[in-house]
């Protein structure tokens, strides 16, 4: 086998990317983004990091433990109880605010909302994390005008709107086709293709089928040429493939995460970034791309 064939490496629009106070290279590096959620009923931490103080403290551990990228959200994508706008603002704006002060990490948040989007960029967001298809371009508006950088996630429903056994033809095809027609809506709106990274969504109106195959053709999203993030984390279709439960999941998202590192992609959305992220060095370091940290075994 010739060396390097299973390795996927897509030719990227601007892969030499300044996304807040960081940069990066995304022909050679995977940034780990930090999940901190400020809602009571996230599917994974239920609540764990809801506290302002909780949040901030999860901040200041993801920062401790290597992450390049917060990611913060106060509404989860499922359907639930109503979180009003200001309710939304409460809860995000002082957690950005306190990680600004703490890091030049980036700064993400999630969220559909427009109203939002433009108060959290001016708290010291770097970046808009919306997982609902670019439901409103509205959002690349408002984007644009800041100079930040968004996300686009595929994703079939309105805002958390139950989207029951969702079917495809060709789930990878229909995902590429989805995102290339929201990158080139919100390129339209002014967001320069530079400012732009995808999502596949990994089980967001998708079954376990779905999501593995995804994974599997993952290059025919990364390929498309924008940084391509991956949202695995403990999700369903891991637990379903293994049998496990959320507090059992670690080791199949490090697989899974690995998997997708070498079919492409550059972004890593996690829960439990001690974990991942020395196994995403240590994938960048087989690949060639980060020397070892120290060399003694052997070397005398």
């Amino acid at each position: 086998m010739e060396a390097n064939s299973q390795i996927f490496c897509p030719d990227f629009i601007s892969p030499r990317r300044t996304i807040g106070r960081r940069a990066f290279d995304f022909s050679r590096q995977v940034a780990v983004m930090a999940i901190i959620n400020r809602t009571p009923d996230s599917f994974h931490d239920r609540g764990r990091t809801f506290e302002l103080s909780k949040a901030v403290e999860a901040v200041e551990n993801a920062i401790a433990n290597g992450a390049d990228w917060i990611d913060i959200g106060g509404v989860p994508f499922a359907p639930g109880p109503e979180v009003t706008v200001r309710e939304e603002i409460d809860r995000v704006v002082p957690v950005v605010e306190a990680a600004r002060d703490r890091t030049d990490a980036v700064i993400s948040v999630e969220t559909y909302r427009p109203e939002v989007a433009r108060v959290v960029l001016a708290a010291g967001a770097d970046v808009i994390n919306n997982v609902t298809g670019l439901h409103d371009l509205t959002l690349a508006d408002v984007v644009a005008e800041a100079d930040a950088n968004l996300i686009i996630t595929h994703s079939l429903a309105a805002p958390r709107t139950p989207f029951p056994r969702p079917t495809y033809e060709d789930v990878a095809g229909e995902v590429a086709a989805f995102l290339r027609e929201r990158a080139d809506a919100a390129i339209s709106r002014g967001l320069p293709p530079e400012r732009i990274i995808l999502d596949p969504g990994h089980d967001l109106n998708k079954n376990t089928h779905h999501s593995l195959e995804l994974t599997r053709r993952l290059p025919e999203i990364t390929g498309i040429g924008y940084p391509t993030l991956v949202a695995v984390s403990n999700k369903d279709f891991i637990g379903e493939t293994l049998d496990l439960p959320q507090n059992e999941r670690l080791v199949g998202t490090i697989a899974t995460v690995s998997v997708c590192v070498l079919q492409g992609a550059r972004i890593v959305r996690v829960h439990d970034v001690a974990e991942i992220v020395p196994a995403v060095r240590m994938v960048e370091s087989i690949l060639g791309w980060r020397p070892p940290a120290v060399i003694r075994h052997n070397a005398v």
